[in-house]
């Protein structure tokens, strides 16, 4: 079940990548907050979880997301578990 859930994640992300122009949606999901956080435990971004389940940073999640093969590639591996999950 939570391999579904994460290879979902992953599709979004690749889904929002190759969106063309500037919209919401990669404003949210690639956007940097400006300011600082509450005191406390800092708390796990969305884009941190998608970053591990990929075993890639940001700037090449973005490149691996304009080549489809590549990426559909990536989201079967989610789905076999070959990525690192917890």
């Amino acid at each position: 079940m939570s391999s579904v859930c994460y290879q979902r994640i992953i599709r979004f992300i690749g889904h929002i990548t190759r969106r063309r122009g500037i919209n919401l949606e990669k404003l949210v999901v690639q956007g940097n907050v400006e300011g600082t956080r509450s005191r406390g435990r800092s708390p796990k971004r969305w884009l941190d979880q998608v970053e591990k389940l990929s075993d890639q940073i940001l700037e090449q999640l973005i490149r691996s997301a304009e080549d489809r093969e590549e990426w559909q590639e990536m989201v079967r591996g989610v789905r076999d578990g070959s990525p690192s999950v917890q």
